[in-house]
Order: structure tokens, then sequence, then C-alpha cells
């Protein structure tokens, strides 16, 4: 260890003393009764010493007032360096911050919102958007072309620049926009994959209400086909009475309005009373003189009042 290391992990004595000019100028930056007590000090460097206030702020709880001084070398004057708030060990501190694309939850999207898609996105792929490239040995082709110059030939009615574009029907782009795929982009299998988990698990198998369903969607006349490979396993509910209508559920998927239901479920029937056959408990046939709310023995004071 160098002596200049260890010269710096000893407070320099003037500087540890200026307790004073590190409360003054700490004062001026907060305000008056914001400073609290002297916490402490750390030595910096050679003849530089910060002094830590208590923050007395609401708001700022565990935070301390940092004034750092230092002094010249061979000098007795000590200055101010300088003077920030700084949060201590037990500080109350903000959480961490996380950009705006990992906040968002579905739903968060409202009218006039944009949700801008990262060009990385796991959840697309490249489609096939190009123009129709002809096959290497079609007369329109780049190849043909430049032999065809090379040969001085014709092998064409008219030069290749000038022969019109391949027609559309046959095309590959035909075939991708027949598809779905002639997009800039389309999902990829890990896109898919957690589309159907998320709609599985909203309308799928598992729920309560396709539990206790008469049938499942891939039944019901209510069902509206998708296409592509979701199609296998989703459809659209169109059952303005069923919870999912105009939502994507799954074939396994279903509740009380499917469009076989014709039985009405009969009501569930009250268990059978239990009858305890190992005693016996009498019942009169007729109820005693005492028993009722009115004394057997008339009372004379209440006669004339028409009781009985």
């Amino acid at each position: 260890m160098s002596a200049a290391t260890t010269r710096s992990r000893t407070p320099d004595r003037l500087c540890a003393e200026a307790v004073d000019l590190a409360r003054a100028a700490a004062e001026e930056a907060a305000a008056p009764g914001v400073v609290g007590e002297h916490v402490g000090l750390l030595s910096e460097g050679d003849r530089v010493v910060t002094h830590y206030f208590e923050c007395k702020e609401l708001g700022y709880r565990g935070w301390r007032w940092a004034a750092t001084v230092a002094r010249a070398s061979r000098a007795k004057t000590v200055t101010l360096d300088e003077v920030v708030l700084l949060p201590g060990p037990d500080a109350v501190l903000a959480p961490e911050w996380v950009p705006w694309s990992e906040r968002l939850r579905p739903g968060d999207l409202g009218p006039g919102d944009l949700l801008p898609t990262d060009a990385e996105d796991l959840r697309l792929e490249p489609g096939y958007t190009g123009e129709d490239e002809p096959v290497p040995n079609a007369p329109v082709s780049q190849e043909m072309a430049e032999l065809v110059e090379a040969e001085d030939a014709e092998v064409t009615a008219a030069p290749p620049a000038a022969l019109p574009t391949v027609p559309a029907r046959g095309s590959i782009s035909a075939v991708a926009e027949e598809l779905g795929l002639r997009r800039a982009r389309v999902l990829s299998r890990y896109g898919l994959h957690t589309a159907a988990d998320r709609w599985e698990e909203s309308f799928g198998a598992k729920t309560p209400m396709a539990q206790a369903a008469p049938a499942t969607c891939v039944s019901c006349g209510f069902l509206t086909p998708i296409g592509g490979s979701l199609g296998q396993a989703f459809g659209v509910c169109a059952n303005e009475f069923s919870p999912a209508d105009g939502r994507v559920v799954s074939l396994a998927y279903g509740c009380g309005g499917h469009s076989e239901a014709a039985v009405m479920p009969k009501p569930p029937q009250p268990p059978a009373p239990v009858i305890d056959e190992t005693r016996v408990d009498p019942f009169p046939l007729r109820p005693a003189a005492d028993s009722g709310s009115v004394p057997a023995v008339p009372d004379e004071a209440t006669a004339e009042l028409g009781h009985a």
C-alpha cells in the first residue's frame, strides 16, 4: 500500500473540523430547518472530506446532505467544494426504471395510441412482399437476357426488357397472397405459440365455464372457423348470449349457449330427509291446558275488555 493511499484514508484535521462551514453550505442549498444533525464524515482523498447531515425534509427519509470541503496544500483555509443530497443506506428510493415497452400490459392501448413494433420482435418473421421473380429459365429472367445479348439471338417476339411481366395468376406472389404471406412480416412460430397459450388460458378447456358446458365448441353451430394453422385449434364465437361472443375460443371450450343444448338441465333435487329410527318422539294430539299464552282461568279484570 502506497503512502498516498494511506493519507487519503485518514481525514485531514482541518477539513474534519470544518463542520460549521459544511452545515452553512448545506442550509444555503436546502432551507433552514431541513438540515439535521451531523451524522459522520468521509475522507475522499488528500485534504478532501465530505460531511454528512441528516435530511429532515418530508419524503426524503434516510437521505443525507453531503457537503464536501477541501484545502490546498500547505494552506490553512478550508474551502467549500460542493453540496448535494445523497441517499443513505436505508433511504427510500424510487423503483428501478423499466422501459415503456416492458411496462405495457394487454388492454393499455387506447384510441389514438401508437405501439411501434420492434424490428427484432420474436413474434414476427419476414413475409413475402417482393415483385414477381420469374424462374431462372423464364424468357424475362436476368440470366436469359444476358444469354440473348451474348449470343445476339432472338428467342422471343420482343427483347426481354420489353416483354410483359409474368402473369399474377400462378406466380409466387399470387400464392403468397392467397396464403396471407404477402406482408412485410408475419407471425413466427413463437408468436403463434404465445397467442395460442393466451387464448387457451382465457377461453380454453380448463376454464370453469368449459368444465360445466354440455358440449364443446367444435360441435357448436355458432363457431366461426378461422384460417391458418391456428384454425385447427381455435375459432370465433358468434353467439350473442355467450360470454365469449366475438372472442377467439378453443375448440375444446364450451358454454351453456351451445347450439345443440336443446334440453334444459333439470334443477337440482334436494337430498332425501334423514329419519332417525332409533328413538321415538312423542307428539300429543291435543295441547296441554297450560301450553298457550292465555291462562286457562279467565281473568275477571280483563273480561270486560273482551279478552277470552
